[in-house]
C-alpha cells in the first residue's frame, strides 16, 4: 500500500491490513515509528540478501544469480518509497554499506571477466538496481528465479565481456 501510496494514513494503513487502526497504534506510536518499522525490516532483509548470496566467496555467475533472485524477493516484500527511507541517517549508512559491498562483487566480476572492462565508473552499478526494481514491478507473473533469469541474462549481454 505505501508503494502505491507513501502518504498512507495509519487508518488506511490499518483497514488495508484487515485490522483496527487502534491496533496500529498500539504497536506503534506514530507513523514515522510505523515507517521506520517497514524500512528498518527492508534493510535487513537487504543485508541479509547480500549476506545469502556470498558475494565475496561464491562464484561469481552463481552469486550474481542469488543476489539478483534475493533483492528481487525483498522489492516485492518491501514495496516502499525508498527515497523517504533514505532521509534517516543512520538508514542511509546501513544501506550505503550494502551499496559497497555489491559495488566490490561487481569490480569482481569485471576484474573475473564476467562483466566487461571500461564501461563508465558505476554504470554496473547503477543498472542493476534499476533492472531489478522494473522486474520486480513489471513481471509480477514471474516467480523471482525466473525474474532473476530476465535481470541476469540482460545484464550480462549488456555488459557481458564479448
Amino acid at each position: 500500500m505505501l508503494a502505491a501510496d507513501p502518504g498512507a494514513s495509519i487508518a488506511g494503513i490499518a483497514a488495508e491490513a484487515g485490522v483496527d487502526r487502534r491496533t496500529v497504534y498500539r504497536r506503534f506510536a506514530s507513523r514515522e515509528e510505523l515507517l521506520a518499522a517497514i524500512y528498518e525490516s527492508r534493510l535487513t532483509a537487504i543485508e541479509q540478501a547480500i549476506e545469502d548470496a556470498r558475494l565475496r566467496e561464491a562464484p561469481v555467475t552463481v552469486a550474481l544469480h542469488r543476489y539478483v533472485e534475493n533483492i528481487i524477493t525483498v522489492n516485492r516484500t518491501w514495496p516502499v518509497d525508498l527515497a523517504r527511507m533514505l532521509a534517516d541517517d543512520s538508514v542511509r549508512d546501513r544501506r550505503d554499506a550494502a551499496v559497497r559491498e555489491v559495488d566490490t562483487f561487481l569490480e569482481r566480476a569485471t576484474d573475473e571477466g564476467l562483466l566487461r572492462p571500461g564501461l563508465p565508473k558505476g554504470w554496473a552499478s547503477a543498472l542493476l538496481p534499476q533492472l531489478m526494481h522494473l522486474v520486480s514491478r513489471q513481471l509480477p507473473e514471474l516467480n523471482s528465479g525466473q525474474a532473476a533469469d530476465v535481470v541476469v541474462d540482460t545484464l550480462l549481454h549488456g555488459l557481458g565481456a564479448p
